[in-house]
């Protein structure tokens, strides 16, 4: 079959598919630098175009800070050091995987699917995260390996209070200023089984759509925290653990807020009584044969020889782990003692203080990785732990002994900072060579803006309220 007539039969199958499920709109969708979706929603005239052709889009929206401003200079001629190939504010093409067609189960009549984005000669944007990532584990099979993921993803939900005063064109700002909201639950009670329960509508949104998207929601929880909750998912192969994360982000803000919700997946919100959230990457190796090459031969202790250098060289990229993992100004703060979050580039086994947790036994044998926050980009984050990884593989490396005590370590601190943690990765040879050069400056850049107008903000909290609170 030619690519035409596969097209053809693509779009014949879109419209069967359409008519047969009602679907009034189609959105075609892509993940920006920041894990935020962006969308064009397509009437029926439009789809006969969208295999073809893909969806047209400014080029300006990849290369925005968390803020939505422009962070290059994209008419300075030959001036601008910008990514080649995006002066002008040129198109770019959004072009739909047929495979993440889905209908949105709070969103009756609604469809999306997601697109990789490209220029209009068909080149592959240099630094869209998924390809990134694609490239990576591309990298990884070659060597007989693929990555197993299982995500913990912590986060807070609020509900809206309704006073109509914000959206106010008198009001209006760049970013907009932050919703008034009210906690779901007090916190400090953690599991409670009351405050889930009178919570259930949360719980219950979360589920439904999870499912009605095919994401492997293993189990909802209550947090430590104020108005805090966990989601857990099955382990699943890296790309589709990356796929599903934005997923359920997208679609648990948005279903939620049909009902009044306000979901922020910020590390720390922008109050004075909060639990910062963290995403804990659990992740582990498997052969061509499906098993775990972490787990320890008889005489290994906690992890092979392999999963010993795999974990070495995550510690010896720590801080670049970091730049990927916390971008934003305040997720640093979360690097605190005795918090339950890392404070320094250590392993231990089974230790929630530790930056790695070494957990499970024979098949389920895992690295836990707790340095991230939720709002950051799960593509990138998982593409430089393949790249951290092999660096220990290539270079023999060896893990210190397990530590016991991590908030007494005297082992390496993570940055205190975004633009330490970016300083790092800005010299990271190993991470230019493995994620590519431009996606490394372009990630620095955009990300060293937004910290230089947080640094310049009269107000700091409510810079980070208005940016991050409100979008992430």
């Amino acid at each position: 079959m030619s690519q035409s007539d596969a097209m053809d039969a693509a779009q014949r199958q879109l419209e069967s598919w359409a008519n047969a499920h009602g679907v009034r709109w189609l959105r075609v969708v892509w993940i920006d630098l920041h894990g935020h979706a962006r969308s064009k929603w397509l009437t029926p005239v439009s789809w006969a175009r969208v295999w073809r052709d893909g969806v047209s889009m400014v080029s300006t929206l990849s290369l925005k800070d968390a803020a939505d401003r422009t962070a290059w200079p994209v008419f300075a001629g030959e001036r601008s050091a910008m990514p080649e190939g995006l002066l002008g504010a040129q198109n770019l093409l959004a072009v739909p995987r047929p495979e993440s067609l889905r209908l949105l189960p709070w969103a009756p009549g609604h469809a999306w699917v997601m697109a990789d984005l490209q220029h209009p000669d068909g080149q592959p944007l240099a630094f869209d995260a998924r390809q990134v990532l694609l490239k990576a584990s591309t990298d990884l099979a070659q060597r007989g390996w693929a990555m197993r993921v299982g995500l913990e993803l912590e986060f807070h939900v609020y509900r809206v209070v309704c006073d109509g005063s914000r959206m106010s064109p008198r009001q209006a700002a760049w970013p907009a200023e932050a919703p008034e909201v009210e906690m779901l639950h007090p916190g400090y009670q953690l599991l409670s089984d009351a405050y889930a329960d009178s919570n259930h509508e949360v719980m219950e949104i979360a589920a439904e759509v999870a499912a009605g998207l095919g994401l492997p929601l293993s189990s909802m929880e209550v947090e430590m925290g104020p108005s805090q909750f966990e989601a857990v998912f099955d382990a699943m192969d890296a790309l589709a653990a990356a796929d599903a994360m934005v997923a359920f982000r997208v679609a648990l803000r948005e279903a939620l807020a049909r009902q009044g919700y306000h979901v922020t997946f910020m590390c720390r919100p922008p109050f004075d009584t909060i639990m910062s959230s963290g995403w804990h990457l659990h992740h582990s190796l498997v052969d061509a044969h499906g098993q775990n090459a972490f787990a320890p031969l008889s005489a290994q202790p906690h992890l092979s020889d392999l999963g010993q250098s795999w974990l070495a060289g995550l510690l010896r990229h720590a801080s670049c782990l970091a730049a990927w993992g916390v971008p934003t100004t305040s997720g640093y703060a979360r690097f605190a003692p005795n918090a339950l979050a890392p404070q320094a580039a250590v392993w231990g086994v089974d230790n929630r203080g530790a930056m790695l947790r070494v957990v499970g036994q024979g098949a389920a044998t895992r690295i836990e990785n707790r340095v991230h926050e939720p709002a950051a980009n799960p593509y990138l984050v998982m593409a430089a732990h393949i790249a951290a990884g092999l660096d220990g593989v290539d270079q023999g490396l060896r893990a210190p002994p397990a530590c016991e005590s991590p908030y007494a370590s005297a082992a390496e601190r993570l940055p205190a900072d975004l633009n330490t943690a970016l300083d790092a990765l800005d010299q990271s040879q190993v991470m230019r060579a493995q994620m590519g050069g431009v996606v490394v400056d372009h990630y620095v850049h955009i990300k060293r803006a937004e910290a230089a107008q947080c640094n310049q903000a009269d107000d700091r909290r409510a810079w980070e309220a208005k940016t991050y609170f409100s979008r992430l």
